[in-house]
């Protein structure tokens, strides 16, 4: 029988999900990311999926974030296969979600099929999720998504 750790396994991963999910956010935003860099911030972005998979207040919203976020990478380094699979996974967590959560994995399927070259797919997701977008009540969220679909070429 394996020892129990010495430190609370609850607050480690509330911790790991959300400071992986933020330096992966870091790399993101980083314009002259290095080979490393790029294979540490897809590992992040899996590192805080798992995380939250293991917290007791993990919902489908929280799976659905995580799910885009790990999309979003692999669309960065030009993945697509990977970035559709994590933008469905992201859409799958959604049927019960709002506008906004449910456009982001729309905005995902989108930017995968604009990585695969894939118009007319990138052209019906984005359309789903200019749709959402139009629905949502709080400007700064509804500005989030618009701003991010204009990306999308």
């Amino acid at each position: 029988m394996a020892n129990e750790p010495k430190f609370d396994t609850a607050a480690a991963h509330k911790y790991f999900s959300a400071q992986c999910f933020n330096q992966t956010w870091g790399l993101i935003d980083k314009t002259d990311r290095t080979d490393k860099e790029n294979e540490q911030m897809i590992q992040l972005s899996q590192a805080s999926i798992y995380h939250w998979t293991q917290r007791e207040d993990c919902t489908d919203n929280n799976m659905s974030i995580g799910y885009w976020m790990a999309s979003r990478v692999y669309a960065l380094l030009g993945m697509a296969d990977n970035a559709r699979r994590y933008g469905q996974l992201s859409l799958d967590c959604t049927q019960e979600s709002e506008s906004f959560t449910r456009g982001y994995a729309f905005e995902a399927l989108a930017r995968a099929e604009m990585v695969a070259g894939n118009d007319d797919k990138k052209d019906e997701y984005l359309a789903q999720a200019r749709k959402y977008a139009d629905s949502i009540e709080k400007d700064d969220e509804k500005k989030y998504l618009v701003d991010d679909l204009a990306t999308i070429r």
